[in-house]
């Protein structure tokens, strides 16, 4: 009679309290030196000691304005972005109990994208700010419908129906979006800046403007991290733990709705921000959602900006958007983690 030695359990090297909370510190201080290498690089490289005295005594000079009007809006719009990518792809794979699952799935950004393109062939929107409130507004009709009719098949299967009626409805937003930009190319031109996903050239007041929404989401996801946790064991542990299911399914699903539209309707559709970095977070502290998502706020903004720096340099004087940066660093990830037999949820 054979035996099979047991498994054991994977360990992480940040597996107490005191060793995440000190991770967490040490996790925002490499924040800070990233965020301070976004301002000082680009296709005008800025001295350190410059880039702190523009932000601490800004004086009338050309690299002080450099700092203040461009480099500082574009980090500060990355971190905010970055972030909240980093959060949503976390809750989205607590909730579906998808290890595979990123802000995509539920039809998020395809809905934002739907509503760029009508905004542009029947309003004549032209601008990154005008997008912006139809990004925001197309995702959140997406997810609302999504969500609908992924939870009317009972609360037993609701993650299931929701990735499936996600899969579904951005099939037919990208199949309508697609038709549209058949029709004209106008709107194609001005649509291929936007769907490209970049942090340049966006104004601030874009930013300030989806705050509320990215600050809800925040909210609402780090005050779900409890409920990720008993959902990770499955609803009916959930619910024999008190856990009411089908209400904190709600209340995450509009966090993710929030934070994604809130992210793209800033920078246009980013890939594989959501579905790296809360694989990252856990291979560090695990699985528990309370620790995971501030891990994931912190990650997702220094991924982020480094890609940014990274499309700065790379073909300088020119960029190359952010977009583009993560799908050629997220591909071969994604790869690896299909290729992988077991994941940690």
């Amino acid at each position: 009679m054979s035996t099979q030695a047991p498994t054991r359990p994977r360990t992480v090297p940040l597996a107490t309290p005191p060793a995440r909370a000190g991770g967490l510190l040490a996790i925002a201080g490499l924040l800070l030196v990233v965020c301070l290498s976004s301002i000082a690089y680009g296709s005008l490289k800025i001295p350190i000691g410059d880039v702190i005295e523009a932000l601490i005594d800004p004086r009338d000079v050309d690299q002080h304005a450099v700092v203040r009007d461009a480099r500082l809006p574009r980090t500060l719009i990355g971190i905010s972005v970055g972030a909240a990518l980093g959060v949503a792809g976390a809750v989205i794979q607590g909730m579906t109990r998808n290890p595979l699952a990123d802000p995509g799935i539920l039809g998020i950004e395809a809905g934002a994208a739907f509503m760029v393109v009508v905004a542009i062939f029947l309003l004549g929107v032209s601008t990154v700010a005008g997008y912006a409130w139809f990004a925001l507004a197309g995702a959140a009709v997406a997810g609302v419908l999504v969500y609908s009719i992924g939870a009317s098949g009972g609360s037993r299967t609701a993650p299931i129906n929701l990735a499936l009626a996600g899969a579904a409805v951005a099939a037919l937003l990208v199949a309508l979006t697609s038709a549209v930009l058949a029709i004209d190319a106008n709107v194609l031109n001005q649509y291929r800046f936007w769907i490209v996903g970049s942090v340049a050239g966006r104004e601030l007041d874009v930013l300030i403007g989806t705050l509320p929404f990215l600050g809800l989401g925040f909210l609402l996801a780090f005050a779900s991290g409890r409920s990720l946790n008993a959902l990770a064991l499955g609803e009916d542990v959930a619910r024999s733990l008190g856990q009411r299911v089908r209400l904190n399914q709600a209340i995450i699903s509009a966090a993710f709705i929030l934070l994604t539209g809130g992210a793209v309707a800033v920078a246009g559709p980013i890939v594989f921000v959501g579905l790296t970095v809360p694989h990252a977070a856990r291979a560090l502290i695990g699985p528990d959602y309370r620790w995971l998502l501030p891990y994931c706020a912190l990650l997702g903004a220094i991924l982020l900006l480094v890609a940014d720096v990274i499309g700065r340099v790379v073909a300088r004087p020119s960029e190359v958007d952010v977009g583009i940066i993560m799908a050629v660093v997220g591909t071969p990830v994604f790869i690896a983690l299909v290729r992988r037999r077991t994941f940690e949820l």
